[in-house]
């Protein structure tokens, strides 16, 4: 048995994965879903420091939500046998059913943020004739 792991480590995994040997398992697949959505969630943060119109920091609000949508959706999918257990649910598909409720509490929230945000921004454009994030720190005038 020791010796089956010392020559799985001497192995390269990116020679086997491009020589199609490679057997993908279940933590593979949820780490690249969390790298997207780390790259995701990572563009919406530079998005919302960097940029100045409003709108482009809803959207990049919204796209940081999203990454958090696909986190929850991953591991919700792939979410271990024995989770099921210490989280006190009943099967697997219960237990699933979590990160899918809280997608769609999120996507409300979503909702109503971008409602809210864009009546605020059409109310100051109305007020000033131009919107800037810059300008908006301060509610005087």
């Amino acid at each position: 048995m020791v010796s089956i792991l010392l020559a799985q480590a001497d192995t390269n995994p990116v020679r086997e994965f491009l020589s199609g040997r490679y057997q993908w398992d279940h933590g593979h697949y949820l780490f690249m879903y969390l790298a997207l959505g780390l790259v995701l969630f990572m563009i919406g943060a530079v998005g919302v420091v960097v940029r100045r119109n409003p709108v482009v920091v809803f959207m990049c609000i919204e796209l940081m939500l999203n990454a958090v949508n696909l986190t929850f959706l991953a591991f919700a999918r792939y979410q271990p046998d024995h989770w099921v257990d210490v989280l006190g649910m009943y099967t697997q598909t219960d237990a699933a059913m979590t990160g899918q409720m809280m997608v769609i509490f999120v996507m409300a929230v979503a909702a109503a943020e971008v409602a809210v945000g864009l009546g605020i921004i059409m109310a100051i454009f109305r007020m000033r004739n131009e919107v800037d994030v810059d300008d908006m720190s301060t509610l005087k005038d």
